[in-house]
């Protein structure tokens, strides 16, 4: 199965460096990072702070490890990390993401 793991930054280098970390290891084939701003509450009280917020593309089966080196990386005491499951897609891009993300135990080298 096919996923998007939506994960927020602090900012561009942040997100780049986790970005190309994933890319790097082959967890992920690719990322879309961009510029948010983000509503939440934190400490009681409610805040809006900009973040900036990346789409990696994946195989299911990676996203344990996606999750334990975004960690190592990430500033954030509680860093989102969420997974979303792909309803369709192009064949062509799926293979394509696939081949760039090999799943976990998979990868020889």
């Amino acid at each position: 199965m096919m996923i998007s793991v939506y994960i927020t930054c602090k900012d561009m280098a942040e997100a780049k460096l986790i970005a190309t970390h994933l890319m790097e290891k082959r967890l992920i084939a690719c990322a879309n990072i961009f510029p948010v701003t983000s509503m939440f509450r934190w400490a009681g009280k409610v805040t809006s702070e900009p973040e900036v917020a990346m789409l990696c593309k994946a195989v299911k089966e990676n996203f344990g490890r996606i999750k334990e080196e975004t960690r190592q990386l990430h500033s954030y005491e509680i860093p989102c990390i969420v997974a979303l499951p792909w309803h369709g897609s192009d064949e062509d891009y799926r293979k394509w993401v696939e081949d760039e993300a090999k799943p976990v135990g998979s990868i020889t080298r």
